[in-house]
């Protein structure tokens, strides 16, 4: 008989990160697993049905994240990975001296542990918000990671 003490170690819901979609229903500009990393489809091509009788199709990705580059082929009838990918605009309150964020939700909630993004972004972001610009940053959540991919101005907000 089990302890009554016995409890789980997670406070998830339990849903997965991922869920399966057969590779030749996949399109360009959508999202896929690849090499293990959330990616958007940049290209796709199928091959035709070779001797052992599956057509193969190849794809490249770009990391959402990191924006690295992926390949992978896969017979156009098997499964392959999807990612659930949330987007979500907040609006920039503060950027703090170590590159936290503040960010502001539609509903008021208020959340400050996303970090300026490297590159362009994040150049772009500081230099808007150091010029007094009202900002909407859109974040992207997948796979248990999250970072902001873009920045806008934010016209109703502007005086």
């Amino acid at each position: 008989m089990a302890d009554l003490d016995d409890h789980f170690d997670t406070a998830d819901s339990g849903a997965s990160t991922t869920y399966p979609m057969q590779c030749s229903a996949l399109r360009k500009n959508g999202f896929v697993m690849l090499k293990s990393r959330p990616c958007k489809i940049v290209e796709m091509s199928t091959s035709k049905t070779g001797k052992h009788g599956h057509a193969k199709v190849h794809m490249v990705g770009i990391d959402i994240f990191s924006n690295k580059k992926y390949e992978d082929i896969c017979p156009s009838t098997h499964n392959m990975d999807v990612p659930h990918v949330k987007r979500e605009d907040f609006q920039l309150i503060a950027v703090s001296d170590d590159n936290l964020l503040t960010l502001m939700s539609d509903g008021g909630d208020l959340r400050e542990d996303l970090k300026v993004p490297d590159g362009e972004i994040g150049e772009s972001l500081r230099a808007d918000f150091d010029n007094g610009k009202e900002l909407l940053c859109t974040v992207l959540k997948a796979c248990g990671e999250e970072c902001v991919i873009a920045t806008k101005n934010n016209t109703a907000l502007d005086k």
